[in-house]
């Protein structure tokens, strides 16, 4: 049976279109199917490593984001205790270690980038409004169910899905999930000292708080128990100013102003079995704990090492499976590792037990004092575990 295409990205977000831009010189018919018709027009700031930004670099969109804000040095430390590391981009001889940049702006210009490489129907095409639900096989091909913008059911053939977004769907195998029993408060936060572009990460024993620098201010990932993030949610912003320098302290100055709250819930979420003829990558891969900000940069490296791989196939190679073992192999230690060291940080940190907590104060301190040891932590963490 002959397929409309021979590739189906499912979710056009920042790592499916990445993908399909990273495709655009290869010899593949590819599909776009992305949910939203546009993205949201709030701001919401993301954390992007050095890394990252080389490959959007090699993809042409990095240029096009108005101002990143360049994160030169990280401050780790933990409340209550003792030790504390820093980790500098000066010492890997990097200008910056990482940025943060508005994920809602990386959207669109992705976007518009997929939206006119794929602007020929013929060739795939870029589905906007396009919900997939359920895969189906049948011979040689797997049926892509989906409804349209106008809620018109609609399918489309294809050799192999790449499924690039989290979102539940039919005929993919269920993926393993742990719920860590808290909860994300996002908010920006404005200090009477600048930020100098030094990004800090504080565990408590309810969980981790960042505050990474965006343009002039803050922007805050506070991650605690659901209860106390609802509090934090409803109070004025006196109260909740109040209980962040009581939480964080006054390293970055006294905090003036909050604005921009949200929260949600946190877990991780990973595929353990294959499905036939389907890729994920991405959030449909892993959904990570937020803590050190590596799922984006990790789906991000997903999308573009799959790339190098497809680029090298023609539309007949697609029906052996070499491409997608390579593919699992090649991504493996990555995976495995950004997935068991940010499972790891929540389950080391996010308690009070006092042996534990001397324990870390003293795994930080020898992490702060051995230089080759620390530019090999943060390597891993701008770079990936194979970088």
């Amino acid at each position: 049976m002959s397929a409309d295409t021979d590739i189906a990205i499912i979710g056009g977000g920042p790592v499916g279109a990445a993908l399909a831009l990273a495709l655009r010189q290869s010899a593949l018919r590819v599909a776009v199917l992305e949910a939203r018709t546009e993205p949201a027009h709030e701001t919401r700031p993301m954390a992007l490593s050095h890394g990252s930004r080389l490959l959007l670099e090699r993809l042409g969109v990095w240029q096009a984001l108005r101002s990143p804000t360049p994160i030169k040095k990280i401050h780790v430390s933990q409340r209550g205790g003792f030790g504390r590391v820093t980790m500098s981009a000066a010492d890997l001889d990097l200008a910056d270690s990482g940025y943060v940049i508005d994920y809602i702006e990386l959207f669109r210009i992705l976007s518009d980038a997929v939206r006119a490489t794929y602007s020929d129907a013929k060739q795939g095409g870029y589905h906007e409004g396009a919900r997939a639900a359920a895969l189906t096989r049948e011979a040689d091909v797997i049926r892509v169910h989906y409804t349209q913008h106008d809620g018109a059911a609609a399918m489309l053939t294809t050799q192999w899905v790449i499924a690039a977004d989290g979102g539940e769907l039919d005929g993919l195998a269920p993926p393993a999930t742990r719920d860590y029993a808290q909860h994300a408060l996002t908010a920006r936060v404005g200090t009477t000292l600048r930020h100098n572009h030094v990004a800090y990460e504080r565990f408590t024993q309810h969980g981790p708080l960042a505050l990474l620098p965006y343009e002039n201010d803050y922007s805050l990932v506070w991650m605690h128990t659901p209860a106390h993030v609802t509090e934090l949610m409803q109070a004025d912003d006196t109260t909740f100013l109040t209980a962040l320098r009581e939480t964080f302290g006054a390293r970055a100055g006294e905090f003036t102003r909050v604005t921009r709250r949200a929260s949600y819930p946190l877990s991780l979420r990973y595929t353990t079995r294959d499905t036939p003829g389907v890729i994920t990558i991405g959030n449909a891969a892993q959904t990570l704990h937020p803590v050190a900000g590596q799922g984006f940069n990790l789906g991000l490296r997903d999308a573009w090492e799959l790339a190098q791989i497809l680029c090298g196939l023609s539309p007949q190679a697609l029906t052996h499976n070499e491409a997608l073992r390579a593919y699992r192999a090649r991504r493996r230690v990555d995976r495995t590792a950004m997935i068991s060291a940010t499972h790891g940080l929540v389950q080391l940190f996010s308690n009070d037990f006092l042996p534990l907590r001397v324990a870390r104060g003293a795994g930080m301190t020898l992490l702060g004092a051995i230089t080759p040891l620390r530019n090999f932590v943060a390597r891993r963490m701008i770079f990936g575990a194979r970088g």
